[in-house]
């Protein structure tokens, strides 16, 4: 009888993304807009407002085979206290990230850099009246995190999010969302009556209309909404869209008296300046 020994074969390393985080949940807006959760990795803190670094491995070099970390900045969603991290996305068919972002599915890894940063947080600006959070298309990501967190609504008696679309369907994600926070047992008795929304669409019809420095400068928000124009002693801003807006934004809220602020130096407003392809 010969002695038999078998032979077990390691089991091959599965490779793994660097600072990989899990993919929960993926929700597609439009055709041109979708969201997605992922699981926070336990030492990661950041403020309301911050952004990361996010992204996936790009292609393989042709000639070396190599591949690299294809990372852009992306605010976080959701507020400081929850345990998952949410991003809200463009989808770029050309785009060098998000043309393969936008196919990513629950249990998919994506990379997830855990040094959060940014300007829109309410350190950078003075203490004041009322807060107005401007904001186009994607932009609303970094305030879908600060009208969840408590902390604002003990800053400031008023919320206001100016958010600008071409189309309805584009409004969905931040609607849905200020819907919750006042359906929302918890988020209700913070936010207390004091959050107010105004969106406005520039292309298909809707009840509001027009570009966000277009009701700003003619005055209808004040009109509509019932309040005094903006005031350096009691109005504050939260600025992000594209780099046209956000300098549009900037130079109607200097003409209001308002400063741009730092983390260095609070002021009466602030700007966010990463960008996504």
């Amino acid at each position: 009888m010969t002695d038999q020994t078998a032979v077990t074969e390691k089991p091959k390393a599965v490779p793994t993304l660097p600072n990989a985080a899990k993919v929960t949940e993926v929700t597609h807006w439009t055709d041109r807009l979708f969201s997605f959760k992922v699981e926070r990795p336990q030492t990661l803190r950041f403020r309301s407002g911050e952004f990361v670094m996010i992204g996936l491995m790009n292609d393989p070099d042709p000639v070396t085979g190599k591949q690299k970390p294809l990372l852009r900045a992306y605010s976080i969603a959701s507020p400081s206290w929850d345990e998952e991290m949410e991003f809200y996305s463009i989808k770029v068919q050309d785009g060098p990230l998000t043309s393969k972002l936008q196919h990513i599915k629950v249990g998919d890894e994506i990379i997830l850099r855990p040094k959060p940063v940014g300007t829109l947080v309410t350190d950078a600006i003075l203490p004041g009246k009322r807060l107005w959070m401007f904001a186009t298309g994607t932009g609303v990501a970094p305030f879908a995190s600060l009208m969840r967190d408590p902390d604002v609504y003990e800053k400031f008696d008023e919320i206001i999010l100016m958010h600008t679309c071409r189309e309805v369907g584009e409004l969905e994600y931040g609607r849905k969302l200020v819907e919750h926070i006042k359906s929302d047992e918890m988020l209700s008795e913070i936010e207390a009556g004091k959050l107010r929304y105004y969106p406005t669409t520039t292309r298909e019809e809707f009840h509001h209309m027009g570009r966000v420095t277009d009701n700003l400068t003619s005055g209808k928000v004040f009109e509509d909404l019932g309040v005094e124009p903006l005031n350096p002693d009691t109005d504050r801003g939260m600025v992000c869209g594209n780099l046209a807006f956000n300098k549009d934004i900037m130079a109607i809220l200097d003409g209001f008296g308002l400063r741009e602020g730092a983390n260095s130096e609070p002021k009466e407003y602030v700007v966010e300046k990463a960008f996504v392809d």
